[in-house]
């Protein structure tokens, strides 16, 4: 069992900066690919970001290409989301997750989630 728990969410005004920070524990962080979602009130959960095991590589969806950056700390058993230039489309409950190995980008592919951290943009 892997246990994600993320912080950092809360409210801040259009153009400005949040640090999502996801701790995990219980089994060797390093051997799972690291990705963050979201889900927007009424809509589905969707793919953000994703980092492999040793952060050498990282992806990234279309609309936050540019602005947000996903980075790993694997001495520390961290995963972080900096998101800058925020908008209000940004509004959601973000979420961090694990997967064996590879990285992926389906929510079905994911074998353990966090609880979510509300991210709220004002205009």
């Amino acid at each position: 069992q892997v246990q994600l728990v993320e912080s950092g969410g809360g409210l801040v005004q259009a153009g400005g900066s949040l640090r999502l920070s996801c701790a995990a524990s219980g089994r060797t962080f390093s051997n799972y690919a690291m990705g963050w979602f979201r889900q927007a009130h009424g809509k589905e959960r969707e793919f953000v970001a994703a980092v492999t095991r040793l952060g050498s590589n990282t992806y990234y969806a279309d609309s936050v290409k540019g602005r947000f950056t996903i980075s790993r700390d694997n001495a520390k058993n961290t995963l972080y989301l900096q998101m800058n230039s925020l908008e209000p489309e940004d509004t959601a409950v973000y979420y961090c997750a694990a997967r064996w190995s590879s990285t992926a980008y389906r929510t079905d592919e994911y074998d353990y989630w966090g609880q979510g951290t509300q991210v709220t943009v004002s205009s």
